[in-house]
């Protein structure tokens, strides 16, 4: 499911040349979820990166984490019984 989230979050980046010929990256509705890279490929790793620690943050705070393209990360605040 994790996964997935963020191969559907990279389908929605939006990559822009910076006036110094590197990159950023921003996904439409992840605010603040911002990456750059010297090279698109750099800039696509350090996206990744930003989404996984975006989402963390949000799961950690209670944050509801937007669905995107109908995937969507939702974890139980219930305990789990531990079955031996």
């Amino acid at each position: 499911m994790f996964a997935e989230y963020i191969q559907a979050a990279l389908r929605h980046a939006k990559y822009e040349v910076l006036e110094d010929d590197t990159y950023m990256a921003t996904v439409e509705g992840l605010r603040g979820v911002i990456a750059v890279g010297d090279t698109i490929e750099e800039c696509r790793d350090d996206l990744i990166g930003a989404i996984e620690g975006w989402v963390a943050l949000g799961l950690r705070l209670g944050h509801t984490i937007p669905m995107i393209d109908g995937y969507g990360i939702n974890v139980s605040l219930e305990p789990v019984p531990v079955v031996e």
